[in-house]
């Protein structure tokens, strides 16, 4: 009998049959039934609510890790995005891919640091996520930050080897990106790093 789970009804089971998205994404997209569709709408939610126990469960049965819905946002990126610290744990552990990116560019490690997420940026940081990645966008985790003004997240960043220099295809740097959002304190501190770095 299947486990109640934290969401209404029981725990779906995982059948590798059935799997609601390709790992693969240069796979052929399969004909998807109600059911397979309902399953997969309750497995994206999970992660976007942080029902790590569930998800664990069916990373258990042979539910792939790198799942990515119609907009391209994985598992992880889910999780991420919506602040699931151990969600995000499951779901790296698992074999979730931290670059891992979605259809707009966007990386989880991206994702968490728009959000804030401090705890979630640590996490993706020790599994493997390249800190000045930037997907398939040009943007990366600290141009970000510093474009949101996340002052926590830059300093999290700048400690793990972050290059403030860095630019995008248009030329800009973080501090470039940070003064044209507005940014109050991000600018100054992307410069003093910068000038720490060179000093050094």
């Amino acid at each position: 009998m299947a486990r109640q789970s934290h969401m209404h009804g029981p725990i779906p089971s995982y059948s590798p049959q059935k799997n609601p998205m390709q790992a693969d994404p240069n796979a052929a997209p399969p004909a998807l039934d109600d059911e397979t569709l309902a399953f997969a709408a309750r497995v994206f939610q999970y992660a976007r609510m942080g029902h790590a126990e569930e998800l664990a469960e069916l990373f258990g049965q042979g539910l792939p890790a790198n799942l990515r819905n119609d907009k391209g946002d994985s598992l992880l990126m889910l999780a991420a995005y919506n602040g699931q610290a151990a969600a995000t744990r499951v779901i790296l552990e698992a074999g979730g891919d931290p670059e891992l990116a979605n259809d707009r560019g966007q990386t989880p490690l991206a994702g968490a640091a728009f959000k804030g997420e401090a705890e979630i940026v640590r996490l993706l940081l020790e599994h493997g996520a390249q800190v000045d990645g930037a997907g398939d966008g040009t943007r990366t985790a600290l141009m970000v930050a510093a474009m949101f003004d996340r002052t926590e997240i830059v300093d999290l960043l700048l400690a793990h080897g972050a290059d403030p220099a860095k630019r995008d295809a248009a030329g800009m740097s973080a501090a470039d990106m940070a003064r044209q959002m507005g940014a109050q304190n991000t600018p100054a501190q992307l410069e003093r790093a910068q000038g720490g770095s060179q000093a050094g």
